[in-house]
């Protein structure tokens, strides 16, 4: 099991070409919004799934 569940803050630094600061913000309103639904978070980090969703409409793979 290679792929990633979660994704850092570093990987969405790199994949969104914003700042390391500015990713922690993003994943911290995206968890936000997974803990308002009920759901459990981990901080620095997000669902590749629902990071997906979110950014891209839910597609399977991204081009790098």
């Amino acid at each position: 099991m290679n792929e990633k569940i979660y994704y850092n803050a570093e990987d969405v630094s790199e994949m969104l070409g914003v700042s390391i600061g500015k990713s922690y913000k993003i994943l911290r309103g995206m968890n936000q919004e997974l803990a308002d639904k009920g759901f459990l978070t981990i901080a620095g980090k997000i669902p590749v799934e629902y990071f997906r969703e979110k950014w891209y409409g839910g597609t399977k793979e991204v081009s790098a």
